[in-house]
This record gives structure tokens, sequence and C-alpha cells, in this order.
């Protein structure tokens, strides 16, 4: 009887992979991960975070003027205010609770995109909140869509796109309870910052806006009245803006009457967006 080799059918239903990817390293890449998850979930097993300890943690931390100040940012909607924890608030929060991690990845890139995961996983509950998008290669200006080559602009896009994802991952898992005592405190470090006078830190914010083109005239006719009368629960509002335009959850126009700049503001704030993702790439 003569040798035959049969030759098995291939699932017609499988997912293909690209010929140009190493098969054993991919193998080995995902047994590395899955047994990096599983320690991550005994360790958090065997030393369980102290609920008492990581509540008075955050509240500690929210009374550091430097992270108060950072704490919540702002946006218009429907003639409306929103306000909420921002992504410097959500991460250092994360870090008291324990037994989390959180992060972003780039999936895949190509011409002109990039897939995006961002992610948080509480390995005590292992409650995983998590999303994937696609962030366009591009960047808004006033003379439309510039398309982004360098591989530093692509890196700057695709962080600040996803850390906005990143900072509602991380609120979902979060103890609402939480979050919500985090951001009073933080509004009461600002409201009983006594080692600088009212008066100094409202010259300060003053100076603050003027980096993105807006006056102290415009400033009080938003205001409507003397930025010298304002109030500390003025004082957060406007903190809370000036966060929402740094960050680019906003601009300048959205929230100050100022048709006449608005070209300016807006090159004004890409810039200070730029400086900023520069400085966050360079500390990494």
């Amino acid at each position: 009887m003569e040798n035959q080799i049969t030759k098995q059918n291939e699932n017609p239903f499988a997912i293909g992979r690209p010929t140009n990817i190493n098969e054993g390293a991919v193998t080995i890449e995902s047994s590395r991960a899955v047994a990096e998850a599983q320690g991550k979930l005994i360790i958090a097993k065997n030393f369980p975070r102290n609920e008492v300890e990581a509540y008075t943690k955050a509240m500690k931390a929210c009374q550091r003027k430097s992270l108060a100040e950072k704490a919540t940012y702002s946006y218009p909607r429907s003639g409306s205010t929103i306000s909420g924890p921002s992504i410097r608030l959500a991460e250092e929060l994360a870090r008291c609770w324990g037994n989390i991690d959180f992060g972003i990845k780039e999936l895949s890139q190509k011409e002109g995109e990039s897939e995006m995961q961002a992610y948080c996983w509480d390995m005590e509950t292992n409650t995983i909140s998590s999303q994937t998008f696609v962030v366009a290669h591009v960047r808004d200006s006033k003379n439309g869509s510039q398309k982004l080559t360098t591989q530093r602009d692509i890196y700057e896009n695709n962080a600040n796109m996803a850390g906005r994802r990143l900072r509602a991952r991380i609120l979902a898992v979060l103890p609402p309870d939480l979050v919500e005592a985090a951001v009073i405190e933080c509004k009461k470090t600002l409201a009983g910052n006594s080692d600088v006078p009212i008066e100094d830190r409202i010259k300060k914010m003053a100076v603050a806006f003027e980096k993105f083109g807006v006056k102290p005239a415009t400033i009080e006719k938003r205001l409507g009245r003397k930025l010298d009368t304002m109030t500390t629960e003025d004082l957060s509002e406007y903190i809370g803006i000036y966060n929402s335009l740094k960050d680019g959850n906003s601009v300048v126009s959205d929230w100050f009457d100022v048709k006449l700049n608005s070209d300016r503001a807006k090159d004004l704030t890409e810039k200070l967006l730029t400086e900023e993702s520069g400085e966050n790439k360079n500390a990494e």
C-alpha cells in the first residue's frame, strides 16, 4: 500500500494573519501577557486594599494645592456649564485607591490613522472598562485639517485624544462617592488657600488667561463686574475654564466674546497644547 499524505483542509472562517508576522513571537508575547495578568490578579487578591486608608489617602492628596488647581475642568453645553473631574484627578484617585491598572495602547497604525485603546482594570474586583477608538492623523486648525506626518506629531495627537477616553474609563471603575468627595475636597482646598491672598490669586489667573489672548477686560465682561470683586467660588470656576482650554476640551470663543481675535486665540491654544504634549513626552 502506497504511503499517502492527507492534506487537512484549512478552516475557511479562520482569521488570517499578515504574512510578515512572526507566529512564534506572537505566541510568546501572548503567553507573557497572560502570565503577567494572572500575576497581577494574584497580588491584588493577596494584598487587598484597605478602603478606609485609601479614602483617607485620596482626601489628603486633594488637600495639595498643586492637585486642586488641576482637579476639575469645564466646558459649555446648550447655554450651561458642565464641569467634572479632570484626567489628573482621575489618575491620582486611581493611584490612591490601589490595585488598579490603567493606561492607553496603540493597537495598530496604518496610513492616516491609529487604532487606540484606553482601559482601566480593577484587579481586586476584576472589573474592566475599556474603549477602542480610531484617531485620524490630522490636527484641526483655522485653515482646515492639517495632515500629520512626523511620528512626534502623531504621538502627541494620539496621546491627547486618548487622555479624554482614559479619564472616562478610570471614572467608570472608581466608586462614584470617592470621586464626588474628591472634587468637593479640591474645591475646599482652593477656597481655603490662605497662604496666598485672593487678590494675588486673581492676578495670577488673569496672567494665565493672557496666554490664550484673553484680556482682563474680556474676563470682566463675562463676569459682569470687576476682577477684584471675584469670590473664591468665581475663582474656582475660572480655574476650571482655564484647565478646559489648556487640555483642549474647549476653545476661547466657547467662553468669551472674542470673535475678532478668534483665529489668534485658536492658534495660541494649538501652540500651548503642542507645548504641553511635548513636555509630557519629555517627562516620560
